[in-house]
């Protein structure tokens, strides 16, 4: 069984910062990637940031120069720091985890969490 837990949205005023927390458990060989997304209301889902095992980073345009992702690999942990946020910010955030199960086997898998909401009020 793997468990994804989100910490950290909440209600903040334009300008302000949030820090977003995403650990890992259970049932997990590595880690290759950990990201971010994010769906407001009637939009798709889409990639905010992400970072590799390596930590290499990509980051959505809209969020570049505001938002910092990164990683504890011995935590299983991705961070979304998140300054600067505007009302557009506002959305459920998601985090997503592409590993391996098991040791012995090249399979891997996407997993999601259950998303905690970001409210960026003007």
């Amino acid at each position: 069984q793997v468990q994804l837990v989100e910490s950290g949205g909440g209600l903040v005023q334009a300008g302000g910062s949030l820090r977003l927390s995403c650990a890992a458990s259970g049932r997990i060989s590595s880690i290759n990637v950990m990201g971010w997304y994010r769906q407001a209301p009637g939009k798709q889902r889409d990639l905010v940031a992400s970072i590799t095992s390596g930590r290499n980073t990509n980051y959505a345009d809209s969020v570049k120069g505001r938002f910092t992702i990164s990683r504890d690999n011995v935590k299983n942990t991705v961070y979304l720091q998140m300054d600067s946020l505007k009302p557009e910010d506002t959305a459920v955030y998601y985090c997503k985890m592409n590993y391996r199960p098991n040791s012995w086997s090249r399979s891997v898998l996407d997993y999601w969490g259950q998303g905690t909401q970001v409210t960026v009020s003007s």
